[in-house]
């Protein structure tokens, strides 16, 4: 990696929590010259604005998330399992490094929904691609007899992911984690029952 890639990366990582933390329009360029130590010049020199450092951090939080699922779904050796990794990981996120704030996804389609198309695009594309990633878990379960015929795998995706995404949002806004545990019970349940 050349020194002008390493110092992008390095802009990307010390702005991705501001990004995911106060988001798109709370992030001022004062902000991302106070996490980065570097100029104006010096950000604005690797990217051409706002958005485009915006964009890079929402794919470095949602890339941090993945470096915490894949690896523990590849330890498991069926459908149930891969999808209990869900219920393991958000129930004990603290153990996790997950990116500060929460959920790229969640933050990012909760704040970009109305005010910024190209995030708005990102937060659907992550979530599209995390339903396929389920779907395709559930119905190769159900090829192999582990899950029931009749389970419609798109339905159990989106409702994993809608209680997976609401836990995570009632957890950090009332800051209780038996809520949480709750919750993610909800999940495990589900996945059982399949």
């Amino acid at each position: 990696m050349n020194k002008a890639a390493k110092t992008k990366q390095f802009i990307v990582e010390m702005t991705a929590p501001l990004f995911n933390e106060k988001g798109y329009t709370g992030t001022s360029l004062h902000d991302m010259t106070h996490a980065t130590g570097l100029t104006k010049g010096s950000i604005y020199g690797n990217f051409a604005n706002k958005d485009e450092v915006a964009l890079a951090a929402f794919d470095y939080n949602l890339q941090k998330i993945g470096a915490i699922i894949r690896p523990e779904m590849d330890k498991k050796n069926n459908s149930r399992d891969k999808l209990m990794v869900y219920v393991q990981v958000y129930d004990n996120f603290l153990k996790h490094p997950f990116p500060e704030g929460g959920c790229p996804i969640l933050n990012t389609a909760t704040e970009a929904d109305d005010t910024h198309p190209l995030l708005k695009q990102k937060a659907i594309d992550a979530l599209r691609q995390w339903k396929n990633s389920i779907v395709t878990i559930i119905e190769t379960g159900i090829q192999q007899g582990e899950f029931n015929k009749q389970v419609n795998a798109e339905q159990t995706a989106l409702t994993l992911i809608a209680l997976i995404e609401g836990c995570i949002m009632i957890a950090k806004l009332t800051g209780k984690a038996n809520y949480r545990k709750a919750i993610m019970g909800s999940v495990e349940k589900i996945i059982r029952e399949l």
